[in-house]
């Protein structure tokens, strides 16, 4: 095999490599800058039509400079140098929509014109700003301005060298007999502009996508918020289901007891009965210990919403009495009565109206200094209805540390009992909470109450203090 061989197989392969990278910057170019799509400047709220009120001003000044400097000083016909300057002037007001094609029209009105004048230069005549005039340079400004604040950096960068090379070639390769060069002043501030434009653009893509960052940061938190007070709930519940299953397993293993001889199915049947019960509890336990922390083995120490030790029952309203006593030592005034006939509540309604005047009163010390409180609870047919309000603040309330929880774990517990509740502000300047607690759950009806309060619309927080929350004391009193 011949020694040329090699080299001409080299040369064939860099050949190959030169064109397809020459034919890669060709579509690249053709995809960025060979367009007429639409890139509108973004509207603006109340200076919307200002930026294009300035550039068409600046572009009328543009027009008539350049007619006047090509005609008067660089001795184009005055109806050619009229439309070199409308095409410059044209790209100004073109560029506010469509950028990309207006640069292309800006770039050949600084061509024709460069020509045009060119056309009319002798040796020894006065000297003319060539090949950009000064119109024209500013003109082309504001077009690549534009530019860079609407395309992609790339492409804005394949514009600045594009502007470059036409400039070198007209003045440095092609050149004129007698002229003033302002070929290397204009790549330098076209370059500036462009940097400027860049940047300018980084920012608002930067400000927009903080401010999505921003909403979906508080989407997050509002769902955390309403998930830990679900698991606050569930773990609070979790100590009447277990004592109901308690029940049943004490009570699975006495009933052989308590009949004679029993027959040997009954007793299987019993075991079975107490053997599920055992394990239902286990799995309770469990569930327990994922709900109270991330680390389920960790032991967590008694918290103080009522004194409770970490394996105390959950509170029923036979505590509410407990309850005033403590918020009245505390420094708040309150007064309870009831109305109606007592009757036996399910577990999950006791502790609910429990935590809802727990809730309601320390909101009261935070939120309303100096304010007298008032509990009343309705026992009626059909379930509970529980009112706590206040009067109106005497003075202004310290900054709000909690974790504006309080309504939010109110409405999640009537919600998971069917019922309903409504917290506004009363019009002497006070608040109200009112609950209703079915006794029988979602086949009860809503609220019988005859006296018709407001719903919470639009914002549940609305009221003589802010975002109510729960008390760092009462965020969770269960084991």
């Amino acid at each position: 095999m011949s020694r040329v061989e090699p080299v001409r197989r080299w040369g064939k392969r860099l050949r190959t490599w030169f064109r397809a990278r020459a034919e890669h910057v060709l579509r690249v170019l053709h995809e960025d800058l060979w367009t007429w799509r639409a890139d509108p400047l973004p509207p603006s709220v109340w200076l919307r039509w200002f930026p294009h009120g300035m550039v068409c001003l600046a572009a009328f000044g543009v027009l008539v400079g350049d007619a006047a400097q090509l005609g008067d000083n660089g001795g184009v016909e005055p109806g050619f140098a009229f439309l070199i300057g409308v095409a410059q002037a044209g790209a100004m007001v073109l560029a506010l929509w469509r950028p990309v094609a207006a640069w292309w029209l800006s770039m050949a009105g600084m061509l024709v014109g460069a020509f045009a004048v060119r056309a009319q230069m002798v040796p020894g005549g006065d000297g003319f700003t060539w090949p950009w005039t000064a119109a024209g340079l500013i003109g082309h400004l504001f077009v690549m301005l534009l530019l860079a604040l609407r395309v992609r950096t790339r492409a804005s960068l394949e514009a600045l060298i594009l502007t470059a090379l036409p400039t070198y070639v007209v003045q440095g390769v092609v050149g004129a007999p007698d002229y003033l060069p302002t070929g290397q002043l204009a790549v330098i501030l076209f370059a500036v502009v462009v940097v400027l434009g860049i940047a300018l653009r980084g920012r608002r893509e930067a400000r927009t996508e903080l401010a999505q960052q921003t909403s979906l940061t508080a989407e997050e938190r509002a769902r955390r918020t309403l998930l830990e007070e679900r698991g606050r709930i569930a773990r609070e519940l979790h100590d009447v289901v277990a004592h109901h299953m308690s029940v049943i397993s004490i009570q699975a293993q006495v009933a052989p007891l308590l009949v004679k001889d029993p027959p040997d199915e009954l007793k299987e049947n019993l075991a079975g009965i107490r053997q599920n019960a055992l394990e239902a509890l286990t799995e309770l336990r469990r569930v327990l210990g994922v709900l109270r922390s991330e680390h389920p083995d960790a032991l967590e120490a008694p918290e103080g919403g009522d004194g409770a030790a970490p394996h105390a029952p959950q509170p029923t309203l036979d505590r509410l009495g407990a309850l005033v006593e403590n918020t009245r030592a505390a420094g708040l005034t309150v007064t309870t009565d009831t109305s109606g006939t007592r009757r036996p509540l399910p577990p999950g309604v006791e502790l609910s109206a429990y935590r809802i005047v727990q809730e309601a009163l320390s909101n009261v010390l935070r939120h309303a200094p100096g304010a007298s409180a008032r509990v009343h609870l309705t026992h009626l047919p059909i379930g509970l209805r529980v009112v706590v309000s206040n009067t109106r603040p005497t003075r202004a309330p310290a900054p709000s540390q909690g974790a504006g929880h309080g309504l939010l774990g109110m409405r999640e517990r009537v919600a998971m009992l069917d019922g309903t509740l409504t917290a506004h502000a009363m019009p002497d300047g006070g608040y109200q909470v009112a609950a209703f607690l079915p006794a029988d759950g979602p086949d009860q009806p809503l609220d019988p109450s005859p006296e018709p309060s407001p719903d919470l619309s639009p914002d549940p927080f609305s009221g003589p203090f802010p975002d109510p929350s729960t008390d760092p004391s009462t965020e969770d009193d269960t084991p």
